[in-house]
């Protein structure tokens, strides 16, 4: 192994959190280059780890291995997507279940500044660091061994470019495909602006929300594009399904998913809030309401922020569930953590004059696994209530 350029830490590493801060990290007196491998030397003078080093970002060193012998190489981009690739196919065994998956979750998959969706024949990689990116054609190239015939889609997110300092060369969005998943069948769009192209997180939460939907009244707030709604009425069975959300764009591809499916879903493009204080008054009631806003902030300075838009929905949604109905009620903003989330919830339900009974606490699915060292990966809070 050719020696790597040493990052010395201004502590003793007594943590196995594979973030180390800038501000816990020594200047290096030579120029080491944005994401590349370094080896970690604590304060004592001992090796401790070996990572990708960022000297303009936040986090400075993400940290891969702390086995002094393993190389971070094509030999072990094989060894870890082999793993991640293993847990999904051979134990969770989607595959008998949907063509569509996180195949890497960053951190829980051990590969921090990394995320991998499947969709049919199109892997879509999200980046998160500058490290992850400099080693994409390692990554691609491994993919493609296990998932022959693929198409390839890349991209970062322009605040994570900045953040990181680097210039991600996102190719021409591959053509909309569609998925199954439980049976049902989905249009999915990657390089659209909603995360990877389709909300696989959710596959389970929405399978078994569509158990509670047989004869009812369901609606869906937030609805993106359309997957809880399709769910309701293709495998729940619903009496009547609503989905209602701003963006233009989503409301179309919710409304193609829903004739993918032979499912008679009423879908309205339409602010929430507005939504909701027009037709509250009016006295109509759903058995089930389904709350799945985007993501509130990045920002820590911003989470009383999030938390207010968080009260603010879910007092006004709880007023449009009929009385012993069901809220399922969702928060994907990972800085806010469950504790605070419920609280929220709490509260709403006082200033709505409702009381909210809590029969289960779910997340995203086991393709997002997290490491209980990192709970950063724990990022999806799916609150089920039943409304009095």
């Amino acid at each position: 192994m050719s020696e790597l350029p040493q990052i010395r830490l201004k502590i003793d590493r007594r943590s196995s959190h594979p973030w180390v801060f800038q501000k816990m990290t020594e200047k290096p007196s030579l120029r080491v280059p944005n994401g590349c491998v370094v080896d970690i030397i604590e304060r004592g003078g001992n090796w401790v780890g070996r990572g990708l080093w960022n000297g303009h970002s936040r986090i400075s060193l993400r940290v891969l291995t702390s086995d002094r012998n393993e190389a971070i190489d094509e030999a072990f981009f094989e060894r870890k997507l082999t793993q991640a690739i293993q847990w999904r196919r051979d134990m969770l065994k989607l595959d008998a279940v949907t063509d569509a998956y996180r195949v890497v979750h960053s951190e829980g998959d051990g590969l921090s500044g990394l995320i991998v969706d499947r969709f049919g024949k199109t892997i879509v990689l999200e980046f998160f660091s500058c490290g992850m990116y400099r080693f994409r054609e390692t990554i691609q190239n491994v993919l493609a061994r296990h998932y022959p015939d693929s198409n390839f889609y890349w991209f970062a997110e322009e605040h994570v470019q900045k953040q990181e300092s680097f210039d991600c060369r996102t190719p021409e969005p591959p053509a909309p495909s569609v998925i199954t998943e439980h049976g049902l069948r989905f249009r999915v769009a990657p390089g659209s602006k909603h995360k990877t192209g389709f909300f696989v997180d959710q596959r389970d939460n929405r399978r078994w929300l569509a158990d509670f939907c047989e004869g009812k009244r369901v609606l869906d707030l937030c609805c993106n594009t359309g997957g809880f709604a399709v769910y309701a009425q293709a495998l729940g069975k619903a009496e009547e399904t609503v989905g209602v959300d701003l963006d233009e764009s989503v409301i179309a591809l919710a409304k193609q998913n829903a004739n993918l499916n032979q499912a008679r879903v009423r879908f309205v493009q339409a602010d929430i809030f507005a939504w909701l204080r027009d037709i509250v008054p009016t006295g109509q009631r759903f058995d089930v309401v389904v709350l799945d806003p985007a993501k509130q902030t990045r920002d820590r300075d911003e989470i009383d922020y999030a938390l207010k838009r968080y009260f603010d929905m879910n007092k006004l949604a709880l007023g449009a569930v009929a009385p012993g109905g069901l809220l399922l009620t969702c928060s994907c903003t990972g800085l806010v953590k469950e504790e605070m989330f419920l609280e929220t919830l709490r509260r709403a339900a006082w200033q709505a004059g409702r009381t909210i009974q809590v029969g289960n606490v779910s997340g995203a699915g086991p393709d997002h696994p997290f490491m209980v060292h990192v709970q950063e990966g724990r990022y999806l809070k799916a609150i089920w209530c039943r409304v009095l």
